[in-house]
């Protein structure tokens, strides 16, 4: 591992230095229609978002995007934890763990993990409530748009003694339709590093108050823009240079690395989508999120609220 991250620093040193001095500051998109959204319960339509979208860098219709990153998660799969970590320098890890303690689950609470095939915030969250709350009637139903990712996450339940006593289940799912989910039928609605890949992250956090009881939390652990300066233009290159060589080193597969690169890259400011959070009818206290690691991770946790 440590081969391969200084393969990156010295293969690419050059490019990172007329990048440096190339690069202009970033221009943060705006969130696709969000201003559509009116109301919290407002339907989505065929029109929230662009015809076009320029999020790979090439004319990929909007429609087409999550079938492009459904074939890129099959490839990645097996993988996803592992270079995830690898490409986080480990600080993925503790960015779960920290998002988990800043929910505050309660004894008896039902998450909903969304984008969690691969169940690592699923078995940090039981974990917690296995250690920290004493609690064995927590659960968490696990939603994932991909069966390669799924199946990744039921191989490493399969053991477990939550899968045993019922207190995890899966089911392959579109978070921007959630249409097995009753209205205010969860405690905690969670989704980590998952936003980045929807057409339409408007539709998701509308479903996502849908769902959540009254009184429950929107937990979001995304992604984020780096705004001071030299840090800033750190990130882009290594998300733009650095992440697909790894991608290549580790797993082979350099194409799949620059679609989720720049997946991130383009996925708004955390002002922004703070901003849209609240339009969906939630409640974010303060600015709205914390920043991880000067904004390379931004954990939103909010609530519904009770009337």
């Amino acid at each position: 591992i440590r081969q391969a991250f200084a393969r990156v620093c010295n293969t690419n040193m050059g490019t990172f230095t007329k990048f440096m001095k190339q690069q202009q500051p970033l221009a943060l998109p705006s969130i696709r229609a969000m201003s559509s959204a009116s109301t919290p319960t407002q339907k989505a339509s065929a029109t929230d978002s662009p015809t076009l979208d320029m999020l790979y860098g090439d004319n990929v219709p909007i429609n087409a995007k999550k079938d492009i990153m459904g074939d890129v998660y099959c490839k990645v799969a097996d993988r996803y934890d592992a270079v995830s970590d690898m490409i986080s320098m480990s600080m993925n890890k503790r960015w779960k763990q920290r998002f988990i303690e800043q929910m505050r689950p309660m004894p008896g609470d039902k998450m909903l993990d969304v984008a969690g095939g691969t169940c690592e915030v699923a078995r940090r969250y039981l974990q917690y409530q296995d250690t920290v709350n004493h609690d064995t009637t927590s659960s968490v139903h696990v939603v994932d748009f991909n069966d390669s990712m799924l199946q990744v996450g039921r191989r490493r339940m399969a053991q477990s003694s939550w899968i045993n006593n019922g207190r995890v289940s899966f089911a392959q799912g579109n978070a921007e339709d959630l249409a097995e989910v009753p209205d205010n039928s969860v405690d905690i609605y969670c989704i980590s590093a998952g936003m980045h890949n929807l057409p339409h992250p408007e539709r998701a956090l509308r479903e996502a108050y849908r769902v959540v009881k009254p009184g429950g939390r929107f937990a979001c652990l995304e992604y984020g823009h780096t705004d001071t300066p030299v840090i800033g233009q750190i990130c882009r290159w290594y998300w733009d240079t650095g992440i697909p060589f790894l991608g290549q080193v580790l797993a082979n597969d350099r194409a799949s690395y620059e679609r989720l690169a720049r997946s991130v890259r383009t996925f708004p400011h955390q002002k922004r989508f703070a901003q849209a959070i609240r339009q969906a009818g939630f409640h974010l206290p303060g600015a709205g999120y914390e920043l991880y690691q000067w904004g390379m991770m931004v954990a939103y946790i909010g609530s519904k609220p009770r009337t």
